[in-house]
């Protein structure tokens, strides 16, 4: 099976028409990867919300521990987590209040990618959404 990802066109409309963006695997070490694409995005005017339970705060937003503790609609859920953790992430991505899954470059996974495929989810592997932003804008 093939994973087919949104068009460069289509992905750039995505990120003109979203606001919020939860982090799952957002590190407060402003070394990581996921610290310096999820500052990029907040600098860009996106809500950031961590999902991480090992930290209480990253970019001045408190975290929270899992998907399920974030109030209201969430745009696109962005995954920084290797990817044998994808398949646990995208169920509960499916029990939420979400639109888009996103997992950054690197990461994907066949199994999650096709059960979120066949709810009708929007999915997004192995692409970085900041390149992608600064590419559409």
């Amino acid at each position: 099976m093939a994973i087919e990802i949104p068009s460069r066109e289509e992905l750039g409309k995505i990120l003109k028409r979203v606001k919020r963006i939860a982090v799952v695997g957002l590190s407060g070490n402003p070394d990581k990867t996921s610290y310096m694409v999820s500052k990029a995005m907040q600098d860009a005017g996106y809500e950031i919300i961590p999902v991480n339970p090992t930290v209480d705060e990253v970019l001045g937003v408190k975290a929270v521990k899992s998907l399920k503790e974030i109030e209201g609609h969430i745009d696109v859920v962005n995954v920084f987590r290797r990817p044998e953790h994808l398949m646990d992430v995208a169920q509960e991505f499916a029990d939420i209040d979400a639109e888009i899954f996103w997992a950054q470059q690197g990461i994907v996974n066949e199994e999650a990618y096709q059960f979120l495929i066949d709810k009708g989810y929007t999915v997004v592997m192995d692409r970085c959404i900041k390149v992608e932003h600064a590419l559409t804008k």
